[in-house]
């Protein structure tokens, strides 16, 4: 059974106060690119693009990453098939640039791997920070979020699931057991 965690409010409060620090941390937003992992990170990135729009007046450059070639979890030899990979639509150069990568849920580390891969990939950017709307620890890898809407302490049995309106038809974030084998 899933329990609630935070109801769409809490989630647009945590995206806001996000966007806030995201301005001061780079002092403004010169040089600074949004860039979503998908999927949800590219609607969250999309909120706190459009925060920074209200706020400071400026279209900050926004942009979405497919990371699936650089997963490490993804790839089986035994199957005979390429993974099926969608465009990286960064739309705009990094290089040089303030990179804010924006994703639902931080765990183990991974995803965030292989974004700054694929990023790397694209352009060398001045800094890349993180910012995710959970962070429920279990890291393997030496990674952190720089901007966390809420630390949410987790059994490995546990998922945390963020719904967004855009794809789920509501906000929240859920807590639910993992479903069993």
């Amino acid at each position: 059974m899933a329990k609630e965690i935070w109801d769409a409010l809490a989630m647009k409060r945590a995206l806001t106060r996000i966007t806030y620090e995201i301005i001061e941390r780079n002092k403004g937003t010169e040089n600074l690119v949004l860039v979503g992992i998908k999927t949800r990170g590219v609607y969250l990135a999309k909120r706190i693009h459009d925060r920074i729009q209200k706020l400071e007046g400026v279209d900050v450059p926004l942009g979405q990453l497919d990371i699936t070639l650089y997963r490490d979890d993804r790839h089986d030899a035994t199957l005979k098939q390429d993974p099926v990979v969608n465009s990286n639509r960064v739309g705009v150069a990094i290089a040089d640039q303030h990179v804010v990568l924006v994703d639902d849920v931080i765990y183990t580390g991974r995803t965030i791997r292989a974004a700054m891969d694929a990023l790397m990939d694209i352009g060398r950017p001045s800094s890349i920070a993180v910012a995710v709307l959970v962070d429920r620890g279990h890291r393997e890898l030496p990674i952190r979020a720089d901007f966390v809407g809420k630390n949410i302490p987790t059994s490995s049995q546990e998922q945390v699931a963020v719904n967004v309106e855009e794809v789920d038809g509501q906000d929240s974030v859920e807590l639910k057991p993992l479903p069993e084998e």
